[in-house]
């Protein structure tokens, strides 16, 4: 098990919400799976806890009960390499959900994702602050970015 795992709490979608993840992320398994026994947390044979892997970052999940909400205070950042894998993504994560500004949104368990292309942060850190200025106010007026677009921001057209 690696060092720091995020560790997720769920009221009773735990398995469904590890179904999920696994099925939209290639590189994708469940691990491990705990179901209450009687007298246990949940119903008999519903899932206590459950580890699971998504491109190489393992996660656990419990079903804890609605005491605890999820926040955008805590979000999964997903790097992107094309376009189309982009879109892949957001449209599988944001399906039950809800988008958000900037290349963000939130899953149909609350869980808060940014989906990012790789070629964001060169395009914001340059040195010409007006370009990266530029891509900024394009990048604003986004829910799922758009490279194309970004790009062009950037070069001013």
């Amino acid at each position: 098990m690696q060092k720091i795992t995020p560790f997720l709490w769920f009221d009773g979608q735990a398995e469904e919400a590890m179904q999920f993840y696994v099925s939209i992320f290639s590189n994708s398994r469940i691990l491990n799976v705990v179901r209450s026994g009687a007298g246990g947390l949940g119903p008999e044979g519903s899932v206590m806890t459950g580890t699971f892997e998504l491109e190489g970052q393992q996660f656990m999940a419990l079903n804890g009960g609605p005491h605890f909400t999820f926040s955008p205070a805590i979000s999964f950042f997903v790097s992107c390499e094309t376009q189309e894998e982009l879109d892949e993504l957001w449209e599988k994560l944001v399906q039950g959900g809800e988008p958000q500004r900037c290349g963000w949104l939130r899953d149909p368990y609350g869980i808060s994702w940014q989906i990012i292309p790789a070629i964001l942060g060169e395009l914001l850190h340059s040195p010409d602050a007006v370009r990266s200025g530029r891509v900024m106010q394009a990048m604003l007026g986004m829910d799922k970015l758009d490279i194309a677009a970004l790009q062009r921001a950037y070069q001013g057209e």
